[in-house]
């Protein structure tokens, strides 16, 4: 119990911080019903908790021994990064069209995966945390902790969907196009921050 408390703790400050995942499901529930707003939420979960557990045991080694490998992720991550966030920043968004919209489950999941598996940074900071976890751990009980991690995902963005949803509907069409011009300001700068940082490795 103690490893899986200290797995759901370690795994809320990792999501917590407002990131890719994030802006991708406050986004997702404003412009959905609740129900779809939900399914973002696990669907997110799915592929945030995939990643904890590829991170956990063993992906960074990969990362590690070959670093043309964290370049290249490094490289059409932060072209992928950045052009969710430029898509974000010309959508127009009016809250009749966001009501009405239908949730496509190929395009949702899709881009899911993306905001969690083309960020390089949530590659290589839950590679660099987990990985160092899991060296620290009793092996008997390294699994309790990477379950109370899943559990913090789960926890954290079905909530984060709903409440956004719940508290949708007090938001207008102007509010939502300005919520949608921040989250793409911020990507789009975090995008070309990635970029800037790969510049810094390869000179």
């Amino acid at each position: 119990m103690q490893y899986f408390l200290q797995g759901i703790l370690m795994g809320l400050a990792y999501v917590a911080p407002i990131g890719m995942q994030n802006m991708f499901v406050i986004n997702g529930a404003l412009a959905r019903s609740r129900r779809q707003a939900l399914l973002v939420g696990l669907t997110v979960t799915l592929f945030d908790v995939a990643l904890a557990f590829c991170c956990f045991y063993g992906i960074g080694a990969v990362m590690d021994y070959y670093s043309w490998l964290r370049e290249l992720v490094l490289f059409f991550g932060s072209l992928i990064v950045t052009y969710i966030g430029i898509s974000l920043l010309l959508a127009k968004t009016e809250k009749e069209a966001a009501e009405g919209a239908v949730l496509s489950l190929r395009k949702m999941v899709v881009s899911a995966f993306v905001v969690t598996w083309f960020n390089p940074q949530a590659l290589i900071d839950g590679t660099m945390m987990l990985g160092a976890f899991r060296v620290s751990l009793p092996v008997d009980d390294a699994q309790y902790f990477i379950f109370g991690v899943a559990f913090a995902s789960l926890l954290w963005f079905t909530s984060l969907a709903l409440i956004v949803s719940y508290s949708g509907n007090l938001i207008k069409g102007r509010a939502l196009r300005y919520i949608n011009l921040v989250c793409g300001g911020i990507i789009v700068i975090y995008g070309l921050g990635l970029m800037l940082k790969l510049i810094q490795m390869v000179f």
